[in-house]
């Protein structure tokens, strides 16, 4: 799928006529991480579309830092739907999927009838949690991914350190392929540099969401989580993962698929 001179790849899925499920994933795995959710989702009878964004398709990999800004990812999603003849959707992000998500949601309302998020809470619950918690220390790994060399050290020594905090051989592997590191850390470098409180600032959402959040995420806190519900001008649904770690929709892919069949219910 060719959006603005990047192709994009794409996966849909499940009955021709089912309500349209977008699944955005995070970093640092494509859009496999969903490959547990997705037929789950189709024998809900929900159709599903799946992006390998910006940096993960090979063929959407562009070299500037500046080419990952938030903007740019969001205008994506955009333009995938419109070329797609894809009016409104439901929306499923995880992770960095998630920041883009709750973009998308609060600014394209009308393009989407429910919002599901794993892991990742409304920007501004993020801004709030970063003084009031202990986030901004659960957020420090950040300062890695943004700095100098930062891919030579993910993917020493067999990619040990990605490893070690649950990617798989096969989730890896694409990691591996030249510049797809680069561009994936480039998500980071463009949003989480200069001025972050403008970039990430997001509008309050006013369509139903529920925030999925599982109590051994190591990087995202519950408060982040639970503060979401301040940002959601609508039906909001909080739901905890007992025992689950940060890697929700590999996981605990048949809490997060009820949780997306629910949502689609309520259109």
């Amino acid at each position: 799928m060719t959006v603005d001179g990047l192709t994009f790849d794409v996966r849909i899925g499940g009955p021709e006529t089912g309500p349209w499920v977008l699944l955005l994933h995070g970093f640092p795995v494509n859009g496999s991480c969903y490959d547990e959710v997705l037929p789950r989702l189709h024998e809900s009878g929900l159709r599903t579309l799946v992006i390998d964004q910006r940096g993960y398709s090979p063929g959407a990999r562009p070299s500037e830092v500046d080419d990952y800004r938030l903007t740019h990812l969001v205008s994506d999603v955009i333009g995938v739907l419109d070329a797609l003849g894809i009016g409104y959707a439901i929306l499923v992000g995880h992770d960095w999927g998630g920041i883009v998500a709750w973009h998308l949601a609060g600014k394209y309302p009308d393009r989407f009838t429910g919002l599901v998020v794993g892991s990742t809470g409304h920007p501004s619950a993020m801004r709030d949690a970063l003084v009031g918690s202990d986030q901004r220390e659960r957020s420090s790994y950040i300062l890695d991914f943004v700095a100098d060399g930062a891919e030579e050290k993910l993917l020493a020594d067999d990619g040990a350190q990605l490893r070690a905090v649950g990617i798989t051989e096969d989730e890896l592997a694409p990691l591996r392929e030249p510049g797809a590191l680069t561009a994936a850390l480039n998500w980071y470098r463009a949003n989480f540099t200069g001025d972050i409180k403008t970039t990430m600032a997001c509008p309050p959402v006013e369509i139903p969401t529920t925030l999925l959040w599982s109590d051994a995420d190591t990087a995202l806190g519950r408060e982040q989580a639970q503060g979401s519900g301040r940002y959601v001008y609508g039906d909001f649904r909080y739901c905890e993962l007992a025992g689950v770690d940060h890697w929700i929709p590999q996981h605990a892919a048949p809490a997060l698929a009820s949780e997306i069949a629910l949502r689609s219910t309520i259109f």
